[in-house]
């Protein structure tokens, strides 16, 4: 399992999803949002793992992302074309942590109970 997770070391659902799979001895990567960023290829799979779930490619733009952010104004009203790459310039607008299990699956937010199924 190669388990990535996006975020910053402040946010506590970071926090918690760091010790989630530490408890459980499974190793991650953690990339920190502030410092690196996400990568066009690293965002675009992640819209891709979620868009199963969310049904479209702009269902996962809007679940990805993080309402309550104080940048969410500068997004919301761009034109659908126009959000990935918002967030490529942005990734604190991203909810956290967003964990992502290879090229198997992904979620956003403190996910334990699906996090438990990835084998």
């Amino acid at each position: 399992m190669a388990i990535q997770i996006f975020g910053t070391n402040k946010n506590f659902d970071v926090k918690k999803a760091e010790r989630w799979f530490a408890e459980r001895r499974i190793q991650v990567q953690k990339v920190d949002l502030k410092e690196k960023g996400i990568s066009k290829g690293e965002l675009e799979s992640v819209i891709s793992l979620l868009s199963k779930k969310a049904g479209s490619r702009d269902a996962a733009l809007e679940l990805i992302v993080d309402k309550k952010s104080k940048d969410y104004a500068s997004f919301a009203y761009l034109d659908d074309s126009d959000k990935f790459e918002k967030i490529l310039e942005n990734p604190m607008l991203l909810v956290q942590p967003v964990v992502r299990n290879g090229k198997e699956a992904a979620t956003v937010g403190y996910e334990p109970d699906t996090w438990k199924n990835w084998n």
